[in-house]
């Protein structure tokens, strides 16, 4: 075949051309990178909007609580507990420290089944007039809080000054921004803070490191409510802290009184933030006033205080990488004054009599912890602080028991994991076998669920189907266009289509969509340009054309590294995905290529590499206008893939963190995806030194494809390849599998 510069030597008369009935393509740049750029438009337009487009208000608060508890991973049933364990040792006492008004003790208390709750307890001489949780921030110590360690200005120890002033008070230690536990012994450490490395197995899992600490602090409650029903209960926080403050008051009613410090912000530019902050949906129902809304018409005090300093993760060094970006920086009063009044807006609409309190200065200020304290107990004072109390132990290492707090967490998780393959087989068991119209319908709920809570559902394509096209391609075998379709304001989709010069008038022809991977190019599939791209795609597009096909190369938005990255944190909180953007292309482009006179609409396939392969196992779960699919380099045991702590392939040590998709661990592995693309003809190519996974795991989820083929008496439509090679385009097997299922195009051996 003649190079691209030579077909444009040749025929440069007929380049630049557009395709018969659509308008000339005229646009010049990088395409890929101008689609990019307009997806990014449109989510920072949505994210602006976002405030005006919650209901918060008219929705039952007990079941927006539900909401949140399930969004913030919440969900787990809490251990019941008499009263938390002291924690001594042969060479610590319990009691940490004593003084002339309270006491501290060490103390422990069962959260889940292997996962505790661990800190300071300090406990008056007098009948406490309440029981508090005070939450420092994540990079504070419990120690830090009470004043026993170094570190924090006297007047921000606010959970000493509140056992001072009469009550009873509990530290608990949370996940730190460390990254030193962030990875596996003999495998590979990672940049990631340990919230960031609990948080990425967490929410494949439907979990949270929130809703983990939450779940702590709620314990907590449990045992004030069993052990002193009378006594008032509240909860002050302070950066992180705060935030678990807010959540956990908006979540349990019992909570009479919350501070929320260094945290209450408009939340539309939580993509910038930290990923552990990340919330699946939370923008689309949750702004900090909607959940400060719960809290109605309990006290609520907001205290615009400066935030904490995050510049963003731990450095890369040593090898340690993968991180998200993020960053916490303070807002401008005027942001938290607006969010306030948001909050104090909904409050009225409630029903509430009094509203919100907002103070500034802080971290607990004594104008806000004073009306903290008065609002738990009207004759509680806020006393003048004392002088702090010294820490009784020896060579404590506060290190040590977060180190066990993180192992916990992890332990956990994990358990979820490999307990989540039954999940899945449940949540899968009403998929009706006994017929195929039986089966079709029955996966129509599974497919409502995979798009609309998984991928995350946008609106059909909203722009008039308008193709603007130019001829790049001039070969003996075949004539290439690229291709732009509208899609949604700012948003459309590009390609290149490759027609067979072999058409005879009036044939439709099968039509063989191919994706490419990371950061590739529709060009790559046709004319690669390096060694590496002829290597991984095998110019395949080129040549299912050459062998008849009508071939479509569409380019994919992931592309630009950080920049299609950054969608994936602008998209979750909006109840998107990357993928809720690519099944719009994908129906706008299957639209398109529907009404072209030489296509045959009946038989479009989808043939995907890497991440195209991810696409080629989404897409066609969704839409069925897709005839057949191949997913190349990318099968898997794909909850693994995420989650696993033992192999340096698991994306638990990368830096695609663009992969997590909520919840999708008890929900849809790649056998559920392969069960919503059946009866349909599935295919998996699987290169033995592909080291995106190994043949094992592979094998392991395919054997339930092919059962689940068999129990639907098909077992001829599903097919794997193995084949001894690397991660890339096979195309021996796979075009066999396309001949047999969608053609071979008339006309064409």
């Amino acid at each position: 075949m003649r190079t691209l510069f030579a077909a444009i030597l040749a025929c440069g008369s007929v380049l630049g051309q557009p395709l018969e009935n659509t308008a000339p393509l005229e646009r010049q740049g990088d395409l890929a990178a101008e689609m990019v750029a307009g997806i990014d438009r449109y989510l920072m337009r949505r994210l602006a909007e976002a405030p005006a487009r919650r209901d918060a208000a008219r929705r039952p608060a007990p079941a927006l609580r539900e909401r949140l508890r399930e969004l913030i991973g919440a969900v787990d049933s809490r251990l019941v507990f008499e009263a938390p364990v002291p924690v001594a040792t042969l060479e610590r006492n319990e009691v940490v420290a004593d003084g002339p008004s309270y006491t501290v003790r060490a103390i422990r208390w069962p959260v889940f089944p292997g996962v505790d709750g661990e800190g300071l307890m300090l406990e008056p001489r007098r009948s406490p007039l309440g029981r508090l949780i005070a939450l420092g921030d994540a990079d504070w110590t419990p120690e830090m809080l009470a004043g026993l360690a170094p570190g924090l200005a006297p007047e921000w120890q606010f959970a000493r000054r509140l056992a001072e002033s009469g009550f009873l008070v509990v530290i608990p230690t949370l996940i730190d921004r460390n990254d030193t536990h962030s990875g596996r012994e003999g495998v590979r450490y990672t940049n990631q803070p340990h919230r960031e490395f609990i948080y990425r197995m967490a929410y494949e899992m439907g979990r949270h490191i929130i809703g983990y600490e939450v779940q702590k602090v709620l314990a907590l409650v449990d045992w004030f409510a069993a052990s002193a029903p009378s006594r008032p209960v509240g909860i002050a926080g302070y950066g992180e802290g705060g935030l678990l403050a807010l959540h956990a008051a908006a979540l349990d009613e019992r909570i009479h009184a919350a501070l929320v410090s260094g945290y209450f912000a408009p939340r539309e530019e939580v993509w910038s933030e930290p990923i552990y902050r990340n919330i699946w949906s939370q923008l689309e129902e949750l702004g900090d006033a909607e959940i400060a809304g719960l809290i109605a018409p309990r006290t609520l005090i907001i205290e615009a205080s400066a935030h904490p300093e995050v510049p963003g993760p731990p450095p890369e060094r040593d090898g340690r990488l993968g991180a998200a970006p993020g960053s916490i920086r303070t807002p401008s009063p005027e942001a938290v004054r607006r969010e306030f009044e948001r909050a104090r807006s909904i409050w009225e609409q409630r029903g509430a009599k009094t509203g919100p309190n907002l103070f500034e200065g802080g971290p607990a200020s004594p104008a806000a912890l004073t009306h903290f304290v008065r609002a738990l107990d009207p004759r509680a004072r806020l006393t003048e602080p004392a002088p702090p109390l010294r820490d009784r132990r020896r060579n404590f290492d506060p290190a040590l028991r977060h180190k066990q707090q993180f192992d916990q967490l992890i332990e956990y998780t994990q358990h979820l994991v490999r307990r989540s393959e039954f999940v899945r087989r449940r949540f899968i068991s009403r998929l009706d076998l006994t017929s195929l119209e039986a089966y079709e319908r029955s996966t129509e709920p599974y497919r409502r669920i995979f798009w609309e809570e998984v991928i995350g559902r946008m609106p059909p394509p909203s722009e008039p189907l308008a193709p603007q096209t130019r001829r790049i391609y001039d070969t003996d075998a075949f004539t290439g266009y690229e291709v732009v379709l509208p899609v949604w304001p700012e948003v459309f989709a590009y390609g290149i289509l490759l027609i067979p010069r072999n058409l005879r008038p009036g044939e439709r022809r099968p039509v063989v969509v191919c994706q490419h991977g990371l950061e590739g190019r529709p060009q790559e599939l046709i004319v690669p340009e390096t060694p590496r791209a002829e290597a991984v795609y095998a110019r395949f597009a080129a040549r299912l054309a050459e062998r008849g096909y009508i071939a479509y190369a569409p380019q994919n938005p992931y592309i630009g590294g950080h920049n299609f990255r950054i969608l994936l944190r602008k998209a979750h909180p909006l109840k998107l995905s990357l993928f809720s953007f690519i099944i719009g292309q994908h129906q706008r482009t299957l639209e398109w290529l529907a009404q072209l006179p030489f296509v045959d609409a009946s038989r479009i396939g989808l043939y995907g590499l890497s991440y195209g392969g991810k696409t080629a196992m989404r897409v066609p779960a969704v839409l069925r206008e897709y005839a057949l699919s191949i997913c190349s380099a990318d099968f898997n045991e794909w909850i693994w893939k995420i989650t696993d702590l033992d192999h340096a392939f698991s994306y638990m040590f990368t830096v695609e963190y663009d992969m997590l998709e909520f919840n999708l661990g008890h929900t849809f592995n790649y056998a559920e995806m392969a069960a919503l693309i059946a009866p349909r003809p599935f295919m998996v190519e699987r290169g033995h030194r592909d080291g995106v996974s190994i043949d094992e795991w592979v094998a392991y989820e395919y054997a339930t494809v092919r059962r689940h083929y068999a129990d639907l008496k098909l077992p001829n439509r599903t097919r794997i390849e193995f084949f001894d090679g690397p991660h890339q385009i096979h195309g021996v097997g796979a075009f066999a599998f396309l001949d047999e299922h969608l053609g071979p195009p008339v006309g064409v051996r």
